[in-house]
């Protein structure tokens, strides 16, 4: 994991103009987690779309260097959780940009599942299983799998990412 020395999204510092596109749409704010040989894996993730049918999918945009990638493509297998406003220094973490003494996972409660571990107090989560070889999408990974289970707890709001900061929904 790297800890970077700046905000990769922070306003004000130049950038170029698709990326500074992108911060201006809200992203949602997600940890996708799965098992991996040493322990559990993770990554921050707000490139994400799922959608609705028969089966319904999620597709992800994954770091291709990150421990959950390899661990993803070993399993096949991976839980998605959205986050809540007070889950912003775990999200921080799971991207590699604050510190996690002791690692990100003693971050907050988590469960396992056959997916891998979930946030207990999440807005809601899914368990989803690869269904495609992930293709390069820009510097990322696009990955794309079919939702196995789904659960939702609508006394939780989910968190935003806009413009280097978080919001409250």
């Amino acid at each position: 994991m790297t800890i970077h020395d700046t905000h990769p999204f922070a306003a004000g510092q130049p950038r170029r103009p698709l990326r500074r596109f992108r911060g201006r749409l809200p992203a949602p704010v997600t940890v996708w987690t799965t098992h991996g040989d040493a322990g559990p894996s993770g990554l921050t993730v707000s490139s994400i779309v799922v959608a609705d049918g028969e089966p319904g999918e999620v597709i992800g945009l994954i770091d291709p260097a990150s421990e959950l990638f390899e661990d993803l493509l070993r399993t096949r297998r991976w839980a998605v959780s959205l986050l809540s406003y007070g889950d912003r220094l775990l999200a921080d973490a799971m991207a590699g940009l604050a510190p996690a003494p002791g690692g990100p996972f003693r971050m907050g409660s988590w469960r396992d599942t056959a997916w891998g571990p979930v946030l207990i107090e999440s807005p809601g989560w899914l368990g989803a299983r690869l269904i495609d070889e992930p293709v390069e999408a820009g510097w990322s990974m696009l990955v794309r799998g079919v939702v196995e289970s789904v659960e939702i707890d609508d006394a939780m709001a989910p968190v935003a990412y806009l413009r280097g900061n978080y919001r409250q929904l």
